[in-house]
């Protein structure tokens, strides 16, 4: 009895002469992304595993499918520090890294030679767009990738301790990208394009802007805007049907700065609680709807909802939940059950209230409240452009232990920002000390990292060593 073939997905859904990715002068269509994936797919080294450390997201997708042609997992480790690049060796056997042709490369660089040079470096060659390959184009058939393959290995942000590493099959990566891309009306025409405020290497913006093109009529812009000023110019840059894929600090910069944007079609946020005025404002500022996605790195997209409303999450058409003793379980195609970090209410098999994370709780007096429930009610003051609530962690056991603030907040004072928060939290909250900064030490996609707010913690007097203090469980 001959054994049945294996389940197998094509690299792209895409017809030859779609648009995947594009950038001011530069367009790429399915067929010419084919061809350069094809051509440095022939070039990489023979090794299991590449990491790929590129950042602009059409060298990021150009990697990622090599190495796929090519059998090779791809590990997206965001920006990894000196320290962390130094263990990819001993965690990632024979593994390389891809690197960039130009300055984009020079952080990486940077890093690797701080790192000891541990990893083989193969730098990408600058892509030939011009022509595909002979017998890649027009028309040529598909590349068919196992569904059951690693295709990657995504590391969480780090945001809770050292980064984790986890698996994706090319089956579940392609489940998941056409069902996000079903719930925001993106799979079907006309083509929208994405322009995205958030690196493709993080879960979220994997899913979000790179893997979606390659399975939905969306063409995703390259760059990476970070400032208004930026974010703005790239949306115009692009042809309507426009979407935003942004986080909440990226809205909130926006929202006070007020750029004038060309028409959208919708704005999604992810990687943190989306306070509902914020949503309110930038639906009204911005006249598109606002939605959020909530996610882990090791699960993916869970569940989307509507912004700004009080309403349940609605759990993604190809996943179920399970309630568990230990919390909720997530079982998604091609992936092992995962377990929400977040406590969860269920509302019904679809549908699901956050009552926030589990080790974002403080206790003081017989109460208790979320982190991340403070964090919102400070982000949401007038003037506020950015704020954390940090916990000692020896809030509970001892009397004379409080909460602190830090606030990027330049109009106001400590004083006014005191006075409304008296206004939205429990006085057994309120913070004993505000301290102002010019900015808070977000990484890439607008988290703080455990390490970045000790740091930040420790270099005022009188302050101990805090409790993470920002849900992290949103994409």
């Amino acid at each position: 009895m001959h054994a049945l073939p294996e389940p197998a997905a094509p690299l792209l859904l895409r017809r030859g002469e779609e648009v995947l990715f594009r950038r001011p002068g530069l367009t790429v269509s399915a067929d010419a992304f084919l061809a350069a994936a094809t051509r440095l797919a022939a070039s990489l080294p023979a090794a299991p595993s590449m990491v790929n450390l590129c950042r602009d997201r059409l060298h990021v997708a150009l990697g990622f499918a090599a190495a796929l042609l090519r059998g090779q997992v791809s590990i997206l480790a965001g920006v990894p520090t000196a320290s962390e690049l130094a263990q990819f060796p001993a965690r990632f056997p024979g593994a390389y890294a891809l690197v960039e042709p130009d300055g984009l490369a020079a952080h990486t660089l940077a890093a690797h030679t701080l790192a000891g040079g541990a990893l083989p470096l193969h730098r990408l060659a600058p892509p030939d767009w011009s022509h595909p390959l002979p017998g890649t184009a027009p028309g040529a058939a598909m590349p068919m990738i196992p569904s059951s393959r690693r295709a990657a290995i995504v590391l969480t942000s780090g945001t809770t301790g050292d980064p984790v590493a986890h698996e994706k099959s090319w089956g579940g990566l392609l489940a998941r990208s056409l069902t996000s891309a079903r719930r925001f009306g993106l799979a079907a025409e006309p083509a929208a394009s994405v322009v995205g405020t958030v690196p493709s290497q993080h879960m979220y913006g994997f899913e979000s802007t790179l893997l979606i093109a390659f399975h939905a009529p969306v063409a995703s812009f390259c760059g990476e805007p970070f400032y208004p000023a930026d974010i703005a110019a790239a949306l115009a840059a692009v042809p309507a049907p426009r979407w935003l894929v942004t986080t909440p600090l990226h809205l909130r910069a926006l929202l006070a700065a007020r750029p004038g944007l060309p028409p959208l079609a919708g704005i999604i946020s992810a990687t943190a609680p989306l306070e509902a005025a914020a949503a309110q404002a930038a639906e009204r500022a911005f006249a598109a709807p606002v939605f959020e996605i909530f996610g882990a790195t090791e699960i993916g997209a869970i569940a989307t909802r509507r912004a700004g409303a009080d309403a349940p999450w609605e759990v993604y058409d190809n996943l179920r939940l399970e309630p568990r003793a230990g919390g909720v379980a997530v079982h998604a195609p091609g992936a092992a059950p995962g377990v929400i970090a977040d406590l969860v209410e269920l509302v019904d098999p679809t549908h699901f209230r956050l009552l926030g994370r589990r080790e974002d709780v403080v206790k003081r007096a017989g109460k208790r409240v979320s982190l991340a429930a403070l964090n919102q009610a400070l982000t949401g003051i007038e003037g506020v452009i950015d704020g954390v609530f940090v916990a000692p962690e020896d809030l509970e056991s001892r009397p004379q232990a409080r909460l602190s603030a830090f606030v990027v907040a330049p109009e106001r004072s400590a004083a006014e920002i005191r006075a409304a928060l008296r206004l939205r939290i429990d006085p057994t909250f309120m913070p004993r000390r505000i301290v102002k900064v010019d900015r808070l030490p977000r990484n890439a996609v607008g988290k703080l990292p455990r390490a970045a707010l000790a740091g930040l913690a420790l270099a005022e007097p009188g302050l101990t060593q805090p409790r993470l203090a920002e849900s992290a469980g949103r994409g």
